[in-house]
């Protein structure tokens, strides 16, 4: 594809043309995208804090945006992947960016880069960040895509850093146990700044990393805990209580961790960015993050969720569980092969009671065939479809005004159900 020209492209000419710029969507390292930023001649950020982790980092990310808007900050979010459009990616004061101001940014990369690679990733990064600086936020929120330590999110040396979890997923690009994985998230700690973990039990070796590099690390339960109550929580801080909370709008037990998480690295910024109680709780009762066992109403109801590691869907059959009965759920099943898939059934199987399994639209899925003889070799009733959107009409056919559908495996199996739905 031939070199973009400033004013000649819309988003979607845009959107082509960076995926064409690198031979693999994947290339983990700073040089080439730090390279370009250093071009791009960066003003820094008023205040940034980056999210990473295996799980958990929209939600964090979600509650961080909220309590700063609540606030009444100017507040650019980054993450990422998106499921309907691209403008979800990146968020100005709450609000999707507008083509323009992505196209914009584009063209700052493209002026910058010369001859420089960049993946889509990279692109999208450097991109975001220029529509901030255009936008002229005071705060910024910054999702890690993969990894961290060669993210291309970890050019910014952030004011606070937030590791949600840690479990295996992308094994192939980041090691092969909780350990490697946990090194690699450690990566976006910083010397002398907040660096804080937000589950149970840390891999040594993020502890090592960060004790290495002099980061104030942080871990939930030692430095900062929750109490869970009926009806409400108290957050417990090194800067003091947090009490009364409300339960977060989004659903699940484990969003008390990470509320917890976005409210501990408030904290740490409270002296240049600072936040009162009763913003914290009109937050916490009015934050939304699309396909997070999100529940469609309905009968019968439909839950959507990411969920697409073993860890993830624990986290979706115990949310299943809290929310009330259902006669039979209905399982809408989409995965990508470099997944694990069978550790994502042997999590969920207890939860489903027949299997509609397809192919999500992407050329990194599943073959339904392969998916199926999983679950059939556990036992499991699986029934295959050409798409995402023909299992879903299938399961709402055959359930009943009290049976349930959930739908998970991969942000594209939600993306094509939200699609079918609306």
């Amino acid at each position: 594809m031939t070199r973009a020209t400033p004013g000649e492209r819309s988003l979607e000419d845009w959107l082509s043309y960076i995926s064409a710029q690198h031979p693999s969507p994947i290339a983990l390292g700073l040089d080439r995208v730090l390279d370009v930023w250093q071009r791009m001649g960066p003003p820094a950020l008023p205040l940034a804090i980056t999210v990473g982790g295996t799980n958990g980092k929209g939600s964090t990310c979600a509650f961080l945006e909220r309590v700063l808007l609540e606030s009444g900050y100017r507040v650019g979010l980054y993450t990422s992947p998106h499921l309907l459009k691209y403008n979800e990616r990146v968020r100005i004061n709450g609000q999707d960016a507008a083509d323009a101001s992505l196209v914009e940014g584009f063209e700052a990369v493209e002026a910058a880069r010369g001859d420089t690679p960049l993946t889509y990733f990279e692109y999208a990064t450097l991109g975001a960040l220029a529509v901030f600086s255009e936008e002229r936020i005071e705060a910024a929120v910054l999702e890690v895509g993969l990894g961290g330590r060669l993210d291309a999110v970890n050019i910014i040396d952030a004011d606070v850093s937030v590791v949600v979890s840690v479990d295996l997923d992308h094994q192939s690009y980041l090691g092969p146990d909780r350990e490697s994985i946990g090194f690699e998230k450690a990566g976006i700690y910083r010397h002398g700044r907040p660096a804080i973990y937000g589950d149970a039990d840390p891999p040594g070796r993020l502890v090592e990393h960060a004790q290495s590099i002099g980061a104030d690390l942080m871990l939930l339960g030692r430095d900062y805990r929750y109490e869970a109550h009926e009806r409400q929580w108290d957050f417990i801080g090194r800067k003091g209580a947090k009490r009364a909370l409300p339960t977060p709008a989004l659903r699940g037990r484990w969003q008390l961790k990470n509320a917890s998480a976005a409210l501990a690295a408030l904290d740490e910024v409270a002296d240049r960015a600072p936040v009162s109680l009763g913003e914290i709780k009109r937050a916490l009762m009015t934050v939304r993050l699309t396909g997070r066992l999100q529940a469609i109403p309905g009968r019968p109801s439909i839950v959507l969720d990411v969920a697409h590691n073993p860890q993830a869907a624990r986290a979706l059959a115990d949310g299943l569980g809290d929310m009330g009965f259902a006669e039979r759920t209905y399982a809408v099943f989409g995965i990508l092969a470099d997944k694990d898939a069978g550790g994502v059934i042997d999590a969920m199987q207890g939860r489903v009671d027949r299997w509609y399994v397809s192919a999500p639209e992407s050329e990194r899925a599943a073959r339904a065939d392969d998916v199926a003889r999983l679950l059939e070799a556990r036992g499991a009733e699986a029934r295959r479809f050409a798409t995402i959107t023909a299992a879903l009409e299938s399961a709402r056919r055959e359930a009943g005004p009290n049976d349930r559908i959930a739908v998970f495996g991969s942000f594209y199996t939600v993306a094509e159900a939200l699609r079918s739905l609306r």
